[in-house]
């Protein structure tokens, strides 16, 4: 802080006075018969006064004089006689210059006559008063007196200098926290090199090319431009038909769809560069990955004259912090866009493991941490004929993307050779049972995939241009490229700059039922910590979900303020025999109830376990107990519950190709997976939301007909269409 003498900014006050020279002293300056002076005084200041004073008295002591101080017409003697002490000035003392009577104020009259027979301006003689003793000596007229002491150098007045330092730093702290520097702890961007395609060209564009082109203002601003994002833009026009709406991008694409880039996308034949990224429904339909075709978007420098609203993207563009309070975001580049309401869909980002991210860039050449179209598009360009390639993990994406390699290379005939890669011990054993985790490792062998199960990586390395991959038990493999599919993490990063609260455990932006974080924003997709009033505090990371929590979003901000209640799907496949479809907590740490149609007679096996173990859900043999009075109900099927027990492998492959799992969490159902069932999601979808504790599952299992009986399959859908 900046310290300004009060002795600076005192106030001026003019005195009458009885000196009539132009004398400066102590701060003050006479002129005219008036002294103007400065009332506070610093320390510094009365010391000098004290110190020259007291060197005049010592002088005219010492000379057999008088003393007579340069402020006052009496004599010390007269002062005393007259019961006013004569001292220096303190600091806050009201200050009298030139008195009348020794110690008193003079009259108009007595200011122009003296009472000394000399004006006691005359320095050269010794004023005289009545009532004062002659001196004992009377002093030498042709002697000089000691001479007034010299005036001090006018002070400079440094006010404006001091306005500007104030006003600079103002104006610094006022940029600093524009910045957003006050929050949490600093951190250093990393500079990357935006990706390259093989052609050398950057992948990474923005467009309007200048962000001084976005509008300043929108009513609606979506922050991310994926699944969420489209379906919150969607819901948002619905209900205000004029909505303007603007969604900042990192990505140059426009808003598409993701599930295609590790399936249908690489079952398409040979095309050019030239065509648009296509894929086959399974209805047969042939459609864009794209949402929608660009002439649907408004440009954004467009946009705010807009008549009749519409959706601009600016893509390539990233926000660096939102002030919520204010209702603005900050782009990187200091650009500043306000926003009535806002929506954060900023999804999530790849994982990676650490002997990958610590690998010198030789290695990072070789690898694709697959998530965007660019990433779709450089790895297809990479595979050349008899390429090997590694695929790291297990869950989702590595299966997916393990199977449609295979089949990738059989229409391509690309002769590649696929590995798998990961720890658990089977495929999806984070979701399925054990049992039939390792029926699906099976089965994904069987489409031309090496399946390594309960396999780590502990080194890795260039080797005459191709990756070597160290394994923990000392063997190697050599790839000519590797696919990290390890899962995801929640794009969390503006939580430190806009102070969002972040779930510790699963991580994402902590939203309340209506999916909002604070007031006038909210949260969808991959990145919302949501609560859900059934199930608890949840965060999920498919594309129905993004779709459901976005459409959900978009109707709040346009003020229906609706909870969260629509239980989203996810879905999968893994060859021409694996498609499943789910809804609710799927999880294989939770008890399963499973029931699967079999050619074999009915076995109902009974939980005999007291601890049922999750992703441990074991296959009793057929000579295990069963229940006559069911045998008949449930003709064809088994069921399967976790006991604590070694898994044993299914004695027929065809035993678990059709059937329905419960997942089960204080013996209530809060998750359903339908295991090559199809068009059923919807019962599944009512025993989820009823969140009650069956007594005989095997019951609830009629309902999603596990027998092909096609008719009442109709009857079903068009049940369900009504509904």
């Amino acid at each position: 802080m900046l310290a300004v003498s009060r002795l600076t900014i005192g106030q001026l006050r003019p005195r009458v006075a009885a000196i009539g020279t132009k004398k400066y002293f102590a701060g003050r300056m006479t002129s005219g018969g008036c002294t103007y002076s400065r009332r506070w005084f610093s320390k510094k200041v009365n010391d000098s006064m004290a110190k020259e004073l007291a060197a005049r008295r010592r002088k005219m002591l010492a000379s057999g004089g008088c003393y007579s101080p340069p402020y006052e017409g009496c004599s010390s003697e007269e002062a005393a006689a007259g019961g006013r002490r004569i001292g220096v000035p303190l600091i806050g003392e009201d200050i009298q210059y030139g008195g009348g009577d020794c110690g008193g104020k003079r009259s108009a009259a007595e200011l122009k006559k003296p009472s000394c027979e000399q004006d006691c301006s005359d320095v050269t003689t010794r004023p005289k008063c009545e009532g004062s003793q002659p001196p004992a000596k009377e002093p030498d007229l042709n002697k000089t007196s000691p001479a007034c002491p010299p005036p001090p150098p006018p002070s400079k007045d440094n006010t404006a200098y001091i306005l500007g330092a104030i006003a600079l730093t103002a104006s610094g702290l006022g940029l600093a926290y524009k910045m957003g520097l006050f929050d949490g702890e600093p951190t250093v961007q990393q500079v990357v090199p935006e990706p390259t395609t093989s052609s050398g060209t950057k992948s990474k564009q923005r467009y309007p090319t200048s962000s001084k082109d976005l509008p300043g203002e929108v009513p609606y601003l979506l922050i991310g431009g994926g699944t969420a994002s489209f379906a919150a833009f969607r819901a948002i026009k619905g209900h205000d038909a004029k909505a303007k709406v603007l969604v900042i991008s990192n990505e140059p694409e426009m808003p598409y769809m993701r599930p295609p880039l590790s399936k249908e996308l690489w079952f398409n034949p040979e095309k050019t560069d030239l065509e648009p990224l296509k894929f086959k429904q399974w209805n047969g339909v042939e459609r864009s990955i794209y949402y929608e075709p660009d002439d649907f978007y408004i440009d954004p420098t467009k946009l705010a004259e807009a008549p009749n609203g519409g959706v601009a993207i600016a893509r390539g563009y990233e926000v660096q912090r939102i002030d919520v309070v204010n209702r603005k975001v900050v782009l990187t580049d200091g650009t500043e866009i306000k926003y009535g309401e806002c929506l954060l869909a900023t999804g999530a980002r790849p994982k990676n493991l650490p002997v990958f991210e610590s690998a010198p860039l030789a290695v990072k050449e070789h690898l694709t941490m697959f998530k965007s179209v660019s990433d779709f598009e450089e790895l297809s360009q990479k595979l050349k004929p008899g390429s090997k390639v590694a695929v790291v993990g297990g869950g989702f994406l590595g299966s997916e993307m393990s199977c449609a390699l295979a089949k990738f290379s059989d229409i391509r005939e690309k002769n590649l050779e696929v590995y798998q890669l990961f720890h658990e011990d089977g495929n999806m054993g984070k979701i399925l049972p054990e049992y039939l985790s390792q029926w699906t490792t099976d089965r994904v062998r069987e489409e031309g995939v090496k399946v390594w199960p309960k396999t780590q990586i502990k080194a890795v390395e260039v080797q005459d241009k191709k990756l070597k991959l160290t394994l923990t038990d000392d063997s190697s493999l050599v790839v000519d490229h590797a696919i990290v599919a390890v899962g995801s993490e929640p794009n969390t990063d503006l939580a430190k700059t806009s102070n969002l609260e972040v779930d510790p455990t699963m991580g994402g932006f902590v939203v309340d039922a209506e999916l909002r974080a604070r007031s006038h924003l909210y949260v969808a997709g991959d990145a919302a910590c949501f609560y859900d009033p059934k199930l608890g505090r949840r965060r999920v990371e498919h594309h129905d979900h993004a779709v459901v929590s976005g459409r959900l979003a978009g109707e709040n901000m346009a003020g229906k303020n609706k909870p969260y209640t629509h239980q989203s799907m996810f879905w999968s496949d893994l060859g021409p025999k694996i498609g499943y479809e789910a809804i609710g907590i799927i999880d294989s740490a939770l008890p399963t109830v499973a029931v699967f149609a079999k050619a074999s007679p009915a076995q109902i096996i009974p939980d005999t376990s007291e601890k049922l173990q999750a992703a441990n859900a074991t296959i009793i043999p057929a000579s295990a107990t069963q229940t006559p009075s069911n045998s008949s109900v449930l003709n064809h099927t088994s069921v399967v519950k976790a006991e604590a027990m070694p898994p044993k492998p299914a004695e027929d492959a065809d035993d678990f190709n059709k059937g329905v799992i419960f997942y089960l969490r204080d013996e209530k159902v809060v998750g359903v997976l339908l295991w090559n069932i199809f068009n059923r999601i919807g019962t599944a979808r009512k025993i989820v939301a009823q969140h009650t504790r069956y007594d005989d599952l095997n019951e609830v299992a009629k309902l999603f007909n596990l027998h092909d009986r096609p008719e009442a399959e109709e009857e079903v859908e068009k049940e369900e269409a009504k509904n």
